[in-house]
């Protein structure tokens, strides 16, 4: 297994925890950069901001895990995706509703692009608005 592969698990375990940017920073350049056509990351262009979207979905869901299906390397293009199921119930505050007690199981995956050691760019594919009913949030 590369480094970079190491690099990239370590990573998609702290951001997927709610670690935070203090924690996830070390795997990422300063001003790494995030993407997703998702509506409800429209206005989040920095992994460091996506770093503290994260951290608060784990004070909205505290039971919050994830559970990995595919993890690999692509190394020729200095990438590599991690695809995993994200679980959690609404039982904390901070939603954009009353704890709703509804559960949500979503699909997703991490598209991480390398620059030299460290990530410099990551997109997130994910159906928020499906998510988001599953919930009780739409």
């Amino acid at each position: 297994m590369s480094a970079r592969l190491d690099d990239a698990r370590a990573f998609f375990d702290a951001i997927e925890s709610g670690k935070g940017w203090e924690v996830c920073k070390r795997w990422c350049h300063a001003d790494a950069s995030f993407a997703a056509q998702a509506d409800s990351l429209a206005e989040v262009a920095t992994i460091e901001a996506y770093a503290g979207w994260m951290q608060h979905i784990y004070e909205t869901m505290p039971d919050a895990h994830y559970e990995m299906t595919f993890f690999g390397e692509d190394e020729e293009r200095g990438v590599v995706t991690g695809c995993a199921v994200f679980k959690g119930t609404h039982t904390g505050p901070g939603g954009p509703v009353e704890p709703t007690g509804r559960s949500v199981a979503a699909d997703y995956a991490y598209v991480m692009r390398f620059e030299g050691d460290k990530i410099g760019a990551m997109t997130k594919i994910w159906n928020d608005a499906h998510s988001f009913k599953q919930v009780g949030w739409a």
